[in-house]
């Protein structure tokens, strides 16, 4: 669920990069920061915040990596590195076999 949140919010930031850029560029675009946006923000994120409250309650972690794995929704590319930092510290082994 990180990934797809976190590239949502790569994807907003980009496009915002490209308004300040390009202003014309903003009126071809507007119509799709709007649905990326709608999803990433009202979608997607919740969801994001209801499994890393799970995630945390499963395995006991500390509330501090709650606020962390929160706050990653709010910056662009975080979401990637502590989706591998948390993985690494889960499973240090790699994944458990079924």
């Amino acid at each position: 669920m990180s990934f797809i949140t976190g590239t949502t919010l790569l994807v907003l930031f980009v496009t915002l990069l490209l308004h300040t850029v390009d202003l014309t560029l903003w009126h071809h675009l507007s119509w799709f920061v709007k649905i990326v946006g709608v999803g990433h923000g009202i979608v997607l994120y919740p969801i994001y915040m209801i499994m890393c409250f799970n995630l945390v309650l499963r395995f006991r972690l500390n509330v501090g990596l709650l606020g962390l794995m929160l706050f990653a929704g709010f910056v662009p590319g975080l979401a990637f590195y502590l989706e591998y930092r948390m993985r690494m510290k889960l499973y240090p082994q790699g994944l458990p076999k079924k």
